[in-house]
């Protein structure tokens, strides 16, 4: 098969798809692999580092798209790259569809085949390909956190861990799951007092037992979680309906009651956020203040740590691109139910119901177009 790496062209975006390493496992199974001029320049991986490895160099990002029979990339594609997707060809990538609708129907008009590594799924219910860089998502959140709370970036002027005879920062994680968890052992690390709100008791109960008494677990409601943002000096949205638009679980009016200089991190802003006055962001530009309450709503927050986060991801990716090289996409999924979650357009068709529910178009289960 002929694979495409292209260049991330998303604000202050530096992961790429593949890293030499699998250009190489590509190549030594009989695949082409083309990668466009630069594309992992910035994180380490030179042109040379890739033709060393077997793959070929391509200047013209007209001609990548054109020639390629998957395309492989880290970050949903834009306006520019969704207009140069065909039909039969191959998306292997994030894509986040419930919360971004024209992108859904670029990808519908463009007659591609779109899997998304968000929605792939394990044989544990877990996601595999998104569980990375919830992990890297996780951590960072804290490090942004701590220092939107400084003063001089607006914020109430608190250090996490406090200091002897200072009380250590309050901090609430709003989701117990991948996100969640890695937000709650960075700030616990740093020495904040933690609290995880979450709807599942089993997993309240799981979370209890591995940190035994170091972070207090709560069962979320409305009112749950209000009492819990009013003491809490830094707030993560760490939520996730899998394939799904993000809840709002924190209103305005909420907000309203927080400590002015008090900082949210919406870790779901991809699927939308899930704080009522979330807007995405860039890394240029991660904060904005609504109602006296910081706001860091980066769309791309693992994309600060490029190299380590292009690692993680693409270790765990490799293994379905491996096989949708070697066995066409319409094989792969139907040897691999969990692969076959991750298809969320075909065709012209919607095959996620999620997406289909969310923004309203007609859902195909995939299982009647992989047979």
């Amino acid at each position: 098969m002929l694979i495409a790496v292209p260049k991330e062209i998303k604000t202050q975006e530096f992961r790429v798809g593949m890293p030499p390493a699998g250009v190489r496992e590509l190549n030594l199974r009989g695949h082409q692999v083309l990668v466009e001029q630069s594309a992992g320049q910035a994180i380490g991986f030179s042109d040379q580092d890739y033709a060393d490895a077997g793959a070929e160099i391509v200047a013209d990002v007209d001609s990548l798209f054109a020639r390629a029979e998957m395309i492989v990339k880290v970050k949903e594609p834009q306006p520019q790259e969704y207009q140069r997707l065909r039909e039969g060809q191959i998306l292997f990538t994030y894509l986040h569809l419930a919360a971004d609708a024209p992108q859904t129907q670029g990808l519908i008009d463009s007659g591609c085949t779109a899997i998304a590594y968000e929605t792939v799924t394990d044989a544990q219910g877990g996601l595999p390909l998104l569980a990375p860089m919830s992990e890297v998502a996780g951590k960072l959140s804290v490090q942004a956190g701590a220092r939107c709370l400084e003063k001089i970036m607006g914020g109430r002027g608190v250090l996490l861990g406090g200091v002897p005879g200072v009380a250590p920062a309050q901090v609430t994680v709003i989701g117990g799951g991948v996100v969640g968890e890695n937000a709650a052992r960075m700030a616990m690390g740093l020495g904040a007092s933690v609290t995880i709100v979450d709807r599942s008791i089993p997993r309240l109960r799981e979370l209890e037992a591995r940190y035994q008494g170091r972070l207090s677990t709560v069962y979320s409601t409305h009112d749950a979680i209000l009492s819990c943002i009013k003491q809490s000096d830094l707030v993560i949205g760490a939520v996730l309906i899998p394939g799904a638009a993000a809840p709002k679980l924190v209103s305005r009016e909420m907000l309203k009651q927080m400590m002015p200089g008090s900082v949210l991190v919406d870790v779901a802003i991809d699927q939308g956020g899930c704080f009522e006055t979330s807007r995405a962001t860039t890394h240029e530009q991660p904060t904005f203040v609504e109602e006296g309450v910081i706001h860091y709503c980066v769309a791309n927050m693992p994309g600060a740590v490029a190299r380590t986060s292009t690692l993680a991801l693409t270790h765990a990716t490799l293994p379905f691109i491996v096989a949708l090289a070697d066995k066409g996409w319409q094989l792969a999924l139907k040897d691999d139910k969990h692969l076959m979650n991750g298809l969320n357009i075909h065709a012209g068709q919607v095959t996620n119901s999620a997406v289909a529910k969310t923004l309203g178009y007609a859902y195909i289960n995939p299982t009647e177009i992989v047979g």
